[in-house]
């Protein structure tokens, strides 16, 4: 395209910026999305989903984006000692936490000067809807080698949930909370072997089993708020496929059917919260979990709680993440496909 080319006034243009963590994809919107009101991310959550929720299917979708597609929105902080507010987008609505997200915006962030950090360790505090999330990155000749992040509180809700999932029969899970909730299962328990190739079966039985816990069991979040309680996704978990310190493989099935290209950031929150109260994970010490391509994500118990008298945890996670490509993209206001559109 010539140099001297600009689109007409009157299109909307949107920055971003590209990344992967452990190679699932992050967009981080720069510039061109509309400023969000409420003093809560809560809040701007909700109006991103009253208002804008046009523009977030133009920039995950096809043909700007796909069905596995991710992506954030940054914000002003909510507290008055943050360091900045952030929204998360897929296919399917607006997320209230992601751990992928945060060490890829936190990469982005530093390396693309968005976020103000000094130092070789600097710490970024930063406003999810679920709560507050702290993100420490390890800098290594100016660029961002690692990024650390104390999760939201994380917790077991249910234990040996039984649940009845047509073309399947019964099947057994538990229900966690590591930023939002998950349903973790064995994969051997439904005939699955978590690999790439079985990637189209992950999803239907992914989605089969989420529609069906939540068709028979109501989700609450101990702390009374509304916004949360929803199954977000299905998490399939087996054991390592080869020698090494790897603890175990999961992979994550969330949304309308996008699968989980890392090893789940706030997944492996909830499973760190689950193997903790079964004595499983004595505090401090890191699990090594890996991911349905073979990357994978550090996790720990940093510090054991109480939320609303339930047993809760503060994990830390740490994962890698590498910037992929920046763009400016062009809605013209006359493309009857301009908001997109989506194939699976």
């Amino acid at each position: 395209m010539p140099d001297h080319w600009q689109p007409p006034d009157h299109w909307r243009r949107i920055t971003a910026i590209d990344a992967h963590t452990a190679g699932e994809p992050l967009r981080v919107i720069t510039s061109g999305f509309p400023q969000l009101s409420g003093k809560t991310i809560l809040e701007k959550r909700r109006q991103a989903r009253r208002h804008h929720d046009h523009l977030r299917r133009a920039l995950m979708w096809e043909p700007r984006g796909h069905s596995d597609m991710y992506g954030c929105i940054l914000t002003e902080p909510e507290r008055e000692d943050g360091d900045v507010g952030v929204l998360f987008l897929h296919n399917d609505g607006f997320s209230t936490m992601c751990g992928h997200g945060i060490i890829g915006l936190v990469k982005v962030g530093i390396e693309c000067g968005l976020l103000n950090a000094s130092g070789r360790r600097p710490v970024i505090r930063i406003d999810t809807p679920a709560g507050r999330v702290t993100a420490r990155a390890q800098i290594e000749q100016g660029r961002v080698e690692l990024v650390s992040f104390l999760n939201v509180a994380s917790f077991l809700l249910e234990k040996d949930l039984e649940v009845e999932v047509p073309q399947l029969g019964r099947i057994r899970c538990d229900i966690a909370f590591g930023g939002a909730f998950y349903a973790y299962l064995e994969a051997e328990s439904v005939g699955l072997e978590i690999r790439p190739a079985n990637c189209s079966r992950i999803v239907d039985l992914g989605r089969r089993i989420k529609q069906a816990i939540s068709s028979q069991y109501t989700i609450v979040h101990p702390d009374g708020n509304p916004d949360l309680n929803f199954l977000y996704g299905t998490i399939f978990v087996q054991g390592p496929t080869g020698a090494g310190p790897v603890h175990s493989r999961n992979v994550c099935v969330f949304a309308d059917g996008e699968v989980d290209r890392s090893p789940t950031g706030t997944g492996v929150s909830g499973r760190a919260a689950i193997h903790h109260v079964q004595g499983e994970l004595e505090g401090g010490r890191w699990i090594t979990i890996e991911s349905l391509i073979g990357t994978s994500f550090d996790v720990r118990v940093a510090e054991t709680i109480s939320l609303a008298g339930r047993p809760a945890i503060v994990p830390e996670v740490r994962g890698r993440a590498h910037i992929t490509g920046r763009h400016e993209f062009l809605i013209d206001p006359q493309d009857p496909l301009g908001e997109g559109f989506l194939l699976r």
